[in-house]
Formats: C-alpha cells, sequence, structure tokens
C-alpha cells in the first residue's frame, strides 16, 4: 500500500512516501481502506519536535518510534475482519475515535497508558490502516472527506466545552476561532450550549462565515485594544476563555474575565510558555483548565450532534495522499478556515 511516513525530527523533508505492506487485522481489529484523513498540529509538532525528542515526544513514556505513519482524524471503509469480530462490521462506513486507553469509562483520556494512532501506532496516512474494532463507530455524515473533520478537533472542542460546564446565555470567547478546533469551539459553544460567541481571528474577512458558524461577534487580534473592544461588544467582562493559541493572547483572555471566570486551553500556536501574575488568579478566582482529547462517551455524543447538523464540517481545502509534507507546509498558513484533509 501507498503510506507517508516520518523518519525522524524534522522539516516536511522529513516525511517518505512509501509502499509498505498491507497490514492484518489482529483478533479484535479491522482492516480499514482509507478514504480520507484531516490533518492536525498534534502530527506536525511530533514531527516537528514540539512535545519534545525521544522519550518526551509521543503520549507514552517511551516516546515515538520512528518510521511511523502519522494521522489520527480517518474515516474509511472496512474491508476485512479480526477473528473475533462480528460479520456485521464488514464494509460498514466507519470514523476511528482516536486512541486506546485502560482507563475507566469517563477517564479514559488521562490514563498513564493512553496510546494514539499515529504517534505510538500507524495512522491515516496511509491507503489502509488496522484498529481495534470497538473504537471504530459510524460515520455522521454520508460523505468520508465530511466526516473525517471531528475527530480530533472535535472531541477536544466537545471536551473543552464540558470542562468549563458552559450555560445557556453565557458570553465565551473563542481564541483561533479559523482553525480546526477554533471553528468547532465556535459552533460547539454557540449551537449545542446556547453560548455568545465573541471570535477571535487575524482576518476580519472571514467575519461573514464565523457568524454562520454561530459567532455573535468577530474580532481581530492585531487589535491594539482587543481587550477593550472585547469588553465593549459584550458590555463588560466574558464567562468564559476556550484558547488554541497560548501566550500570544493569555494576558488579554485573564484580562477580559469575570471575577470566577474559566479560561481552558487546549493548544500553544502562539507560544508554548508565558507569564503569570497569580495576584490575577486569585483576586478573579479565576479557574484555569488544561484540556485535550475528551471521552468515548463524548465522541459519541459529538457524532449524534454532528448527524442532527447542530454541527457543520468547515474544510478549507483537500490534497492527495502523496503531496502530505505541501499540505502540512499549506496547514501552518495563517487565514485558512477550517480543516486539511487528506486523501489517498
Amino acid at each position: 500500500m501507498k503510506a507517508v511516513q516520518v523518519t525522524g525530527y524534522g522539516d516536511v523533508d522529513k516525511l517518505d512516501i512509501v509502499d509498505r505492506a498491507v497490514p492484518e487485522p489482529k483478533e479484535k481489529e479491522v482492516l480499514i481502506r482509507v478514504k480520507a484523513c484531516a490533518i492536525n498540529n498534534t502530527e506536525i509538532w511530533m514531527r516537528e519536535g514540539a512535545y519534545g525528542t525521544g522519550s518526551k515526544s509521543g503520549w507514552r513514556p517511551e516516546g515515538v518510534h520512528f518510521p511511523r505513519i502519522p494521522g489520527s482524524d480517518i474515516t474509511g471503509e472496512v474491508v476485512k475482519l479480526g477473528s473475533a469480530v462480528e460479520e456485521s462490521m464488514l464494509g460498514r462506513s466507519v470514523v476511528l475515535f482516536p486512541f486506546t486507553s485502560s482507563g475507566k469509562e469517563g477517564a479514559e483520556h488521562i490514563s498513564e497508558d493512553m496510546s494514539f494512532i499515529g504517534s505510538e501506532y500507524d495512522g491515516g496516512y496511509a491507503e489502509y490502516v488496522v484498529w481495534p474494532a470497538h473504537l471504530c463507530f459510524d460515520m455522521p455524515l454520508p460523505d468520508y472527506t465530511e466526516s473525517a473533520v471531528f475527530t480530533v478537533s472535535g472531541l477536544t472542542a466537545w471536551h473543552m466545552a464540558k470542562q468549563i460546564r458552559i450555560q445557556p446565555g453565557e458570553t465565551v470567547v473563542v481564541t483561533g476561532a479559523n482553525g480546526g478546533v477554533g471553528s468547532l469551539n465556535v459552533q460547539i459553544a454557540a449551537k449545542v450550549f446556547g453560548a455568545e460567541v465573541i471570535a477571535i481571528v487575524g482576518d476580519l474577512q472571514l467575519e461573514a462565515k464565523l457568524k454562520e458558524l454561530g459567532a455573535s461577534h468577530v474580532l481581530s487580534y492585531k487589535s491594539a485594544d482587543l481587550a477593550e473592544e472585547i469588553e465593549s461588544v459584550n458590555g463588560g467582562p466574558v464567562d468564559a476563555v476556550l484558547d488554541i493559541v497560548g501566550d500570544a493572547l493569555f494576558a488579554v483572555s485573564l484580562q477580559v474575565l469575570k471575577k470566577g471566570g474559566k479560561f481552558c486551553t487546549s493548544g500553544s500556536a502562539g507560544g508554548q510558555k508565558t507569564e503569570l501574575d497569580f495576584r490575577l488568579l486569585y483576586l478573579k478566582h479565576i479557574t484555569l483548565y488544561g484540556s485535550v482529547l475528551g471521552t468515548r462517551a463524548e465522541f459519541k455524543r459529538l457524532l449524534q450532534a454532528v448527524a442532527a447538523g447542530k454541527i457543520k464540517p468547515v474544510i478549507d481545502c483537500t490534497f492527495p495522499l502523496e503531496e502530505a509534507g505541501k499540505a502540512q507546509t499549506y496547514f501552518k498558513k495563517a487565514g485558512k478556515l477550517g480543516k486539511v484533509v487528506l486523501l489517498p
């Protein structure tokens, strides 16, 4: 089969197009013919060593072992079954839950043995992938490409919303609102949980599209008076911030939070380290949350919301699998809206 593998830490020249044997499903696994695989920051940062190198590079203590086929947002058709898998799985169109874990229900994502597809297992930058049958779910939409954009980004966004316990009518600031996680944060906060959303982007030409997704207001992080603009459109401080930017907007985020406000982060594209005045936390009673991925129950609810039309796929563009390096380079550019998807 054709596949793209990461050979080590570095730039896109560490992505090689190779011919690999089609994997065989184990007893409780299925073989999936990959139809689409959306790109995430996760596989790019893993390749670049942003999470660390060696034993610090992956989700497990032993780190990533190269070569590794990346890709975690996968849809496809089940074409072969392990010996213990029910025959009814054959031919199903599925979306893959992205990690294995021995953690108890509701805590799968924080288990010490959580292992991620595309990091600890070979992933979806390939024509075929094997995965446990019980972690394959029916696609929420009939289209493979559209169904591939919710897995990691959507699960992360849903879990963030649940962590801060969004209530109807609350105001939530969403940073990086044009990205994969950010655009889903806007939709989930507004259309599932009933919040008023202030979307933060770089290019205000995206305003109309973000309002279609549910944003009440769209502001630019390039403004010198962003904090004042946020409080002006809201009529005062906000209830919560859903952040994927990190350092670049951290000070503004804490500044605009009301007393008792909540800040939840799942990314650091704008800087991985920051300064924090603890007095601001305790004097304003601010709660900080770190978040990534979520539970299988949350994944099921996410897929139900997609199937019900409450959450829409937002796709910037697609690339053929063999242009994975070009696709990852494009993914890192500012100004796009939504997901970038690879098609085998």
